[in-house]
């Protein structure tokens, strides 16, 4: 019926002929009173609804033949919007036809007003929106599906529970950007080597969604593996930015890495690949970052990767963190690594779980609740024997 439409309508164009152009035009046209009574409609209306002139015209409100939600639609909005405006434009409505099935349609309409200036009659086109319809409903699904298993993914590369080895307590907080649906690129770790050292990873890959997902994993595997075999951080973080530019030389990556040995030593080495530096609160001085700040993973072949060796001593807390943190903003004003100091000097007492999940409140809370980024936060707290 389209596809004939159609062909009378390039017919009719070709001769010049103005009734054959309105009423086999590639779209749905009405004229309705001002009361929404409908006045004049077009064949090709007539032939996608499968409605009579007769049953239609001086009969039906334009209201009427629309969806029961549209309905209302139509009286709380679009008829208010043909009232102060004059024109509506591609609103998106579902017309029921004469055998009772529905049609999606864009909807477009001006009004004609009188000498006195009075509404005379509404115009309204209708184009056909079946396929477009089910192209955005096609979209979203692949989306969601995309989403959920990115969500899978993700819950699967974070560590569904914190290990608590002897000599360290370890708590860690994530929560990804907006409503905290979407999946983001931060992540962290916490695994024992084998050789009695613990390995604190955390990191933020660039994207998100799937492709976030995808290279956390990469990240994370790379670490775990290359961890088993070395105890430099430096080197670790190095073989997984040469993963990056191999298997996915267009991105790129933030990191730290944390490898503590076993009591009663509990010293630390750390290496920071382009990433905010940790905080340490000791008990006898002052509460700063600590360590020095390398090249981003996967921007170079061999990158330049410091590492610091830490003295750990009972009491002292380790706060590792993503830039979701400090680079929270509140009406132009970060949230910022002197206001993130002062709260874990505050919190210093509290157990590392309870470390980690206050200042990811903190920071979402400094943003009214909406994260623009991703926030992981790992507290790794000193302490004479198992928690």
């Amino acid at each position: 019926m389209i596809h004939d439409t159609a062909d009378a309508f390039y017919s009719a164009l070709v001769d010049d002929d103005v009734a054959e152009l309105y009423e086999h035009a590639p779209c749905g046209y009405l004229s309705l009173r001002p009361d929404g009574t409908i006045a004049k409609t077009n064949a090709t209306f007539l032939g996608w609804t499968g409605y009579g002139r007769d049953d239609v015209v001086g009969r039906k409100r334009f209201s009427e033949i629309l969806a029961p939600g549209d309905r209302i639609y139509y009286e709380t909005h679009i008829a208010p919007m043909l009232a102060m405006q004059g024109s509506i434009r591609e609103i998106a409505v579902e017309l029921v036809l004469a055998g009772g099935a529905r049609l999606p349609v864009i909807a477009s309409g001006v009004v004609k007003y009188a000498a006195d200036g009075h509404p005379a009659a509404v115009r309204i086109a209708l184009f056909d929106a079946t396929e477009r319809r089910a192209y955005e409903r096609e979209l979203l699904a692949a989306r969601e599906r995309a989403d959920a298993l990115a969500r899978i993914l993700q819950t699967s590369l974070l560590p569904p529970t914190i290990i608590q080895p002897s000599g360290l307590e370890i708590g860690a907080a994530y929560r990804p950007a907006g409503d905290g649906s979407t999946v983001g690129g931060d992540f962290y770790d916490v695994f024992e080597t084998g050789d009695g050292r613990v390995a604190v990873v955390l990191g933020d890959v660039a994207g998100k969604g799937p492709t976030a997902a995808v290279l956390t994993s990469l990240v994370r595997h790379t670490v775990r593996t290359e961890a088993l075999h070395s105890a430099s951080p430096a080197h670790v973080l190095a073989t997984a930015g040469k993963a990056f530019l191999q298997y996915h030389p267009e991105d790129f990556c933030t990191a730290l890495l944390l490898l503590v040995d076993a009591p009663p030593r509990n010293a630390a080495r750390l290496a920071a690949a382009g990433h905010h530096l940790p905080v340490l609160r000791r008990a006898q001085a002052a509460t700063q970052p600590v360590g020095e700040s390398g090249q981003m993973l996967g921007l170079l072949e061999q990158a330049d990767l410091p590492e610091t060796v830490i003295n750990l001593e009972v009491g002292d807390l380790l706060v590792l963190f993503t830039d979701g943190v400090v680079e929270a903003r509140r009406h132009g004003e970060w949230f910022g690594r002197e206001r993130l100091i002062d709260l874990i000097e505050e919190l210093s007492a509290k157990p590392a779980q309870e470390v980690a999940d206050a200042i990811v409140a903190a920071a979402l809370g400094f943003q009214e609740g909406s994260g623009r980024d991703d926030i992981a936060v790992v507290a790794c707290r000193v302490c004479t024997s198992d928690p």
